[in-house]
């Protein structure tokens, strides 16, 4: 009896090692924490060099690939909702080899920054979806602060001596990036990649803030430095479901459609109208995936094969 048991229990051992070698699973690599100043392979450090996160660490994972020099591209990753950098790392780390791109995923917990006001909407008012002069965060306090001084601090970390970085936003992260572009003309990034939104704050100065800029601190910004800046709008053709759970629905964001596929396309065609109706250059660019739904792996592989080159 106990060597039959040991059999069944060695038989359920294989099957579930098996299973987790599954060849589609993607094995992250061995982690390794910032212990003495210098950054390499894969891992995570805590971040804590700016004003807002100094007494509330922001946890921020990194790959570095082995095949990477001081000069290789960075690329700053931005998780969806479910506040999962550490797998979004994960899920990248066989296209950051094979391109020798530096990862930064930073993540923005509930904890720390909650619901869609803190992160999403980058805590530019205490309620976004009421904004007002009287509830305007200081931009210190906007989560969009915290990339610059992140990037300086990864690069002081690694070596890395890029003067800019990319960067991949993907369902809730896609939303971060693009309002991040909004919100941070200074920004050093190279290109934007905004994946897969669930809605869009439109470059519109007659709709109020979230859904466009009036109201916010950008009501009255030229933006034809925004229209000029490289951003990719990606979205896939099957990412068309109006009834996703999560996907925001009212009499307002419905107009830009009640799916992602047909919220992405209007989000560019409008932007590209504004653009064109202010006689201002438009460098922005749409690709929509054919056979590809609300999934991250198949949208990233997209971005880094045709973007991140």
């Amino acid at each position: 009896m106990k060597l039959l048991l040991k059999s069944i229990f060695f038989g359920f051992f294989l099957t579930a090692f098996f299973v987790s070698c599954d060849n589609n699973e993607v094995i992250p690599e061995k982690e390794t924490q910032q212990t003495n100043g210098s950054l390499s392979g894969t891992g995570s450090f805590q971040f804590n060099e700016f004003a807002l996160i100094q007494n509330n660490p922001l946890t921020v994972y990194y790959h570095i690939p082995e095949n990477s020099t001081s000069s290789s591209d960075i690329l700053i990753v931005f998780h969806g909702a479910a506040r999962d950098a550490k797998e979004n790392r994960d899920a990248l780390i066989a296209n950051a080899n094979e391109k020798g791109i530096l990862l930064i995923v930073p993540e923005f917990s509930q904890a720390s920054f909650p619901g869609g006001d803190a992160y999403n909407l980058g805590n530019i008012f205490e309620d976004g979806d009421n904004p007002s002069s009287s509830t305007l965060n200081p931009e210190e306090q906007w989560t969009f602060s915290i990339v610059e001084p992140l990037f300086d601090h990864f690069k002081m970390l690694s070596g890395n001596n890029s003067a800019t970085y990319n960067v991949f936003g993907f369902s809730a992260g896609a939303q971060v990036a693009h309002r991040f572009a909004f919100f941070k003309p200074a920004a050093r990034f190279n290109l934007l990649v905004a994946a897969s939104s669930g809605w869009y704050t439109m470059p519109d100065k007659t709709i109020d803030f979230p859904y466009g800029i009036k109201k916010s601190p950008i009501e009255n910004t030229n933006l034809a430095s925004l229209f000029a800046k490289n951003i990719f709008i990606v979205i896939g053709e099957a990412d068309n479901n109006p009834n996703e759970g999560g996907l925001r629905r009212n009499s307002i964001v419905d107009l830009q459609g009640t799916n992602r596929y047909a919220r992405a396309q209007y989000f560019f065609n409008q932007s590209n109208a504004i653009a064109t109706g202010n006689n201002q250059s438009f460098n922005w660019q749409y690709k929509s995936l054919p056979n590809v739904g609300h999934n991250v792996v198949l949208t990233a592989n997209y971005a880094f094969d045709s973007i991140f080159n």
